[in-house]
């Protein structure tokens, strides 16, 4: 492990620890910033879990989290992925690594800028390849998922998921009103169309088709109107596909990892 080989990645919900997997496994440092109350729906597969857990692993991943850049670096030489809360990425001003990747996933530009790292990629519509990254990754499914864009920007966000089994939009719930979620049911449980999940300040929130749920929110989080908070596959033969890494966040983190890969030969020669 080269200290000079830092990668930071900003969030830590679970397409960007597809990314961190892959990072990790190459054999990359890898530190982290979220925000102070990550809202992964697929929770039990982000990292950004340890935010309120202390620690939290994926697969052979572990994520803890910590409070400074010292103890992020202690987390690094035991092999962990240290979390910090640092939704600015201020970190940037002790810490001097070879790549920042932006896997927030809002859709927007939330202040990454090309230069603040001698590598920057960022994974989703929002960014333009040149000039808010050296790179931009593919994260809309489909043909073009994971591609590398080094000119140009990603897909704009639909807004409809990607189709399974003949679901698109009804595979994912929103609030229909602002307040508290109080859950029902959990995650990897099997529900039934109609069928109460959770509460949002006593409203029930209906699951939306039959399927396996995916994803729910965190227990007690403060929603808006309108904000994602389930994710149902209509699969039930998938169950075990809510505990590990997906096919889309193996693939974009793929392309991450070839993009550092790409970048880095490009300016400097072999690592």
């Amino acid at each position: 492990m080269k200290k000079s080989h830092l990668i930071v990645v900003r969030g830590a919900g679970d397409i960007a620890t597809g990314a961190i997997q892959k990072l990790m496994r190459s054999g990359f440092p890898v530190m982290c910033t979220e925000i102070s109350k990550p809202s992964a729906i697929r929770r039990y597969v982000a990292l950004s879990e340890a935010v309120y857990e202390k620690s939290w692993t994926v697969e052979d991943i572990t994520a803890v989290h910590v409070k400074s850049v010292s103890e992020a670096w202690v987390a690094v030489e035991s092999g962990k992925v240290p979390i910090i809360v640092d939704p600015n990425c201020n970190i940037l001003n002790e810490v001097k690594p070879m790549a920042v990747v932006d896997a927030i996933l809002a859709k927007k530009n939330l202040g990454m800028k090309k230069g603040i790292a001698p590598i920057t990629i960022a994974l989703g519509p929002g960014f333009t390849a040149g000039v808010d990254a050296d790179m931009v990754v593919e994260t809309m499914r489909g043909h073009n998922l994971g591609r590398i864009i080094m000119e140009g920007s990603a897909m704009p966000n639909t807004g409809i998921p990607g189709i399974i089994s003949g679901f698109g939009k009804e595979r994912v719930i929103h609030a229909s009103s602002a307040g508290t979620i109080h859950n029902v049911k959990k995650i990897g449980d099997t529900v039934i169309k109609g069928e109460t999940i959770a509460t949002i300040d006593r409203q029930p929130v209906l699951a939306s088709l039959d399927g396996i749920l995916r994803g729910l929110i965190r227990d007690g989080y403060e929603v808006t109107k309108g904000f994602k908070i389930a994710d149902i596959d209509p699969r039930n033969e998938v169950k075990s596909n809510c505990f590990t890494i997906s096919d889309k966040a193996r693939c974009i983190g793929g392309s991450v990892l070839e993009g550092i890969l790409m970048l880095h030969k490009k300016a400097a020669g072999t690592l």
